[in-house]
């Protein structure tokens, strides 16, 4: 039903379900392009499901999904059934001074360079990028003679320039702004016949240069870009500055002249959605990166996830207050640091929470997060013994804690769940995957700050003193499964466990601490109908293998299923016997019939086939090794 098992995730964390010799959108592995597939059946060699290895292999060449950063393998959980997976490095090539190009901060600022030559030709190319409504790309002067190209407003690019004839203007005119901070080119041309100047896919203007007159444009001075004779200068970037087919060292040029840097700033302008889950894009000569470290993910572009696996009896304690570290820097730096600039560090109280992660597990009941306080404060999220999940707030002010469940479903069922809670003041907003968010209100008793927090437990709570008394019911034997992209503000207790940081001492881990993503990603693909899953059980019949895939999806746990598994296999069963029953009858009645008489046990088409060898070959191809044993006879 085009519900793949397996995919891979490029640029802006989006899925593809295409392969190396393919294209986007087809679907299709190269030899479902080429049409040679193992099984015709089907577009990729694995697909085939075959017991011998197979295949599929290509480039992955369309650079606007590049680079591949994650892939997902499913169908892999039963029996004889594995896959291999390698991806290759990214290689990129073309034109090193396409990325030529320097960054004009101030507007007299400006680069020269020797006298332009072209007297009787010039071919002008670049690219610019601006917020600004004009300026100046470059100009060379002669006595009376010269050449210069700018932005007169943020709709016009101008070309002018005067041989001794007398000056000649061609302008631009764009629909669109050309301040947009976006990329726009420009491509400049004037021979002794005519000259020209294109925007972008704008239409070309054209000018015809006079019959008569003078053709050669002859200059002295230096070539300005950026700025000329005291006119505004251009502010922006400039790249990819070619001139009679050179390329002119903008960035070598801009290393050792003021108000110039080299490269081009502004990508994250164009490129800062791809930094995801609040990573902070940083600015580079030319390009960008990704500055993950407040946040709980990893990767490029952190998308990357950061989790692990506990066994029971494990549990990770973040500690906020470290030995020689006074608790107001320590709060102030890290536990109350937020984008929202109300809160601060004077009153070590919390207004307001943010909090998310992952996990997945079997077994309940159990204690997913619990953040303690030196006050009777605390917040926890738990597994009930139903396997319902369980938010709970004592902030004060009310004799028992606020509690939140979640009853409409299991969440001890396996699969991995997003939970992400937000309070603010008295309002709290809980997410479920990818469930609409829920709205909650704490009593009108409850006090609304979480008075001076402690610190943060992963499956299971060590705390000395009064614990909650369902909480320390929870706390044995602990929890066992995956958690996964914990954050809790702009902490995040596992990436300071596993990644070294400046926050990993005030980690304190009990028993071994496994990395794992624990396929954090909520599964959104739908199931497929009992009629076409391959592995579904009532299809046991017709096929080889006789365990069901539960990848990509699990549905909601039934109550009945395993009542239910067990008549449908109970049933199995006694067809069966009852089958080999029948066969034994029939062959001791056969075989008093048939006294003295022999068969061979040849495979079915022997009739049509040219030879034995043939026929089985033509029975099953998977099979050839065995042709020699199927010769053999056997006297009945």
């Amino acid at each position: 039903e085009g519900n793949p098992y397996t995919w891979w995730v490029g640029k802006a964390n989006e899925k593809h379900y295409y392969w190396g010799g393919s294209g986007p959108g087809i679907q299709k592995c190269a030899c479902g392009i080429e049409r040679n597939c193992t099984d015709p059946k089907y577009y990729c060699n694995c697909d085939a499901d075959y017991k011998q290895w197979r295949k599929d292999s290509g480039m992955l060449s369309y650079k606007e999904h590049l680079p591949v950063s994650q892939i997902v393998v499913g169908d892999i959980d039963r029996p004889g059934s594995e896959a291999k997976v390698s991806v290759g490095p990214v290689r990129c090539q073309g034109d090193r001074n396409y990325w030529n190009a320097a960054s004009f901060i101030t507007s007299s600022s400006y680069l020269h360079f020797s006298t332009f030559q072209g007297e009787t030709s010039a071919d002008i190319s670049f690219y610019f990028k601006t917020s600004a409504s004009d300026g100046v790309f470059l100009e060379n002067l002669g006595n009376t003679d010269f050449i210069k190209l700018e932005l007169k407003s943020a709709t016009e690019v101008s070309f002018s320039f005067d041989v001794g004839n007398g000056p000649v203007e061609i302008v631009v005119r764009s629909p669109n702004q050309l301040n947009d901070d976006q990329w726009h080119r420009v491509n400049a041309e004037r021979n002794v016949k005519q000259a020209s100047l294109q925007v972008d896919q704008l239409p070309l203007e054209v000018r015809k240069a006079p019959t008569e007159g003078h053709t050669r444009l002859e200059l002295y001075s230096q070539l300005y870009v950026g700025a000329a004779g005291g006119q505004r200068g251009f502010l922006g970037c400039i790249r990819s500055l070619r001139m009679n087919g050179v390329t002119l060292d903008l960035e070598e040029r801009a290393k050792v002249t003021p108000g110039v840097k080299p490269g081009c700033s502004g990508h994250c302008t164009s490129y800062g959605m791809y930094c995801a889950n609040g990573g902070k894009c940083v600015e580079k000569y030319n390009g960008y990166s990704c500055d993950c470290s407040k946040t709980a993910y990893d990767g490029p572009f952190c998308i990357k996830d950061i989790g692990a696996f506990f066994e029971e009896g494990m549990w990770l304690r973040y500690n906020f207050h470290s030995p020689g570290t006074s608790m107001k820097d320590l709060v102030s730096r890290t536990l109350l640091s937020s984008t929202d600039p109300e809160i601060t560090a004077p009153d070590l109280n919390l207004n307001k929470e943010e909090l998310s992660f992952s996990f997945s597990t079997t077994k309940s009941p159990c204690v997913l997060l619990y953040i303690s306080s030196y006050t009777q404060d605390f917040m926890a999220v738990l597994v009930k013994p139903s396997g319902n999940l369980q938010i709970r707030y004592s902030l004060g002010g009310t004799k028992e804690p606020y509690n939140i469940d979640i009853d409409h479903r299991n969440m001890a069922n396996g699969q991995p769940h997003t939970v992400n809670i937000t309070r603010n003041g008295r309002d709290i907003v809980l997410q479920l995957d990818h469930y609409p968010p829920s709205s909650y209100s704490l009593p009108a008793t409850s006090d609304i700050q979480f008075n001076s927090p402690k610190a943060l437990f992963l499956g299971k709570v060590i705390e000395i003193g009064k614990i909650d008394q369902d909480i320390y019911k929870y706390n044995t034997p602990g929890f066992t499964g995956c958690l996964s992209r914990v954050q809790f503000n702009q902490i995040a207790p596992l990436k300071a466990a596993l990644r070294p940081t400046n926050t990993s001492s005030h980690v304190h881990i009990q028993g071994e601490l496994v990395e794992s993503n624990c396929g954090a990603s909520p599964l959104t693909i739908p199931p497929m109908s009992a009629a076409t899953d391959p592995w579904h059980l009532d299809s046991v019949f017709n096929s080889l293998f006789t365990a069901s895939a539960d990848f990509p999806y699990n549905g909601q746990a039934i109550g009945d299923g395993v009542n239910r598994n067990s008549a449908i296999i109970g049933g199995v069963i006694a067809v069966v016997i009852f089958t080999i029953l029948c066969t034994l009858v029939f062959l001791i009645r056969y075989m008093f019939r048939h006294k003295g008489t022999y068969h061979t046990n040849e495979a079915k088409g022997a009739e049509s086939a040219e030879s034995a060898d043939a026929a089985i070959m033509n029975n099953d191809p998977n099979f050839t090794e065995t042709i020699d044993e199927s010769k053999k006879e056997w006297l009945i």
